[in-house]
């Protein structure tokens, strides 16, 4: 177990353990599906017929490994639909929340901040490829200009790190990859170091001094403010350790269920025909390609109600 010695660093380390167990379950994914189409064995003929009410129906060919494979390639196809669904979500979300802001100008003396209408203290940090920082009329009213050093240097923070598009990244991939639920925690845990480092960078913008970006904190007080963060500005040391354990424990499953694929790959045989039913009541493609679709869904299900 590490401890972070900032809240950058330790976003930083976060950040960069999320992206390495996300890129072995991409890896791990694309491996299941590629295993079970190098399997598949497209025939002329069907595999299998059986007869259902007088009619006779080709099925695939399948054995134990086949079974076994198709299974995991069910969870393969549940991933995909989900990164896609979760994807869709966040970036029409984003475009929405863009196009529903009123925009008054650019801020005078300060490059990309937007001043926006309304009479609530706002800030905030939106924009996956072109991030700019956005702030209301009515926290210029009500901030004074130290305040406003603090906030605008608190949001250029996440501005220059990008970290619109990293949030957006780590929870599309945590949704995705729902067998790593470590990776969910992990987001959770680099937004608030995020917040925090940005903080550290608030205060040393202003030589130090804690005040003014404490006062701003609470004239946003209406927006609700994270313990965590008044924590820090206290100065209370807050001990951010990385789940290395999990992690480890999770790259080490990821590992064993590669070896398996990598074991059923080379056993398993799986035989289909490119008959459709509608031409020759021959359904053996639709049948295999219905089953783990209707297993991805389910699983889909599951997922949300649960």
């Amino acid at each position: 177990m590490l401890a972070a010695s900032s809240p950058l660093r330790g976003a930083i380390r976060t950040y960069r353990l999320g992206a390495v167990l996300a890129i072995a379950g991409v890896v791990l994914t694309a491996g299941v599906l590629g295993a079970a189409l190098a399997t598949l064995s497209i025939r002329a003929t069907p595999a299998h017929r059986v007869g259902v009410l007088g009619q006779q129906l080709a099925l695939p060919a399948a054995n134990f490994q086949a079974i076994v494979l198709l299974s995991l390639a069910t969870l393969g196809i549940a991933v995909v639909l989900a990164g896609a669904r979760s994807a869709i979500t966040v970036i029409f979300g984003e475009r929405r929340l863009l196009r529903t802001l009123s925009v008054a100008g650019p801020l005078t003396g300060h490059d990309h901040v937007w001043v926006v209408h309304g009479e609530r203290p706002h800030a905030f940090c939106a924009g996956l490829l072109r991030p700019a920082v956005y702030v209301s009329a009515g926290a210029l009213r009500r901030l004074s200009d130290d305040q406003l050093a603090a906030v605008l240097a608190h949001e250029h923070l996440h501005r220059l790190r990008r970290d619109p598009l990293r949030i957006v990244s780590a929870r599309v991939l945590g949704d995705a990859l729902f067998f790593f639920p470590v990776l969910r925690g992990l987001t959770k845990r680099y937004c608030m170091l995020a917040e925090l480092a940005a903080d550290d960078h608030a205060v040393a913008a202003l030589g130090g001094d804690r005040s003014a970006l404490a006062a701003a904190m609470l004239a946003f007080e209406a927006n609700g403010i994270a313990p965590e963060r008044v924590d820090h500005m206290s100065g209370l040391t807050l001990d951010w350790r990385l789940p290395v354990a999990l992690a480890a424990l999770s790259l080490c499953g990821a590992v064993a269920l590669a070896l398996l694929v990598w074991q059923l790959g080379r056993r398993a045989i799986l035989q289909t025909t490119l008959a459709l039913p509608v031409l020759s009541a021959q359904p053996c493609v639709v049948i295999l390609a219905l089953v783990p679709l209707a297993g991805a869904a389910l699983g889909m299900w599951a997922t949300r109600r649960f």
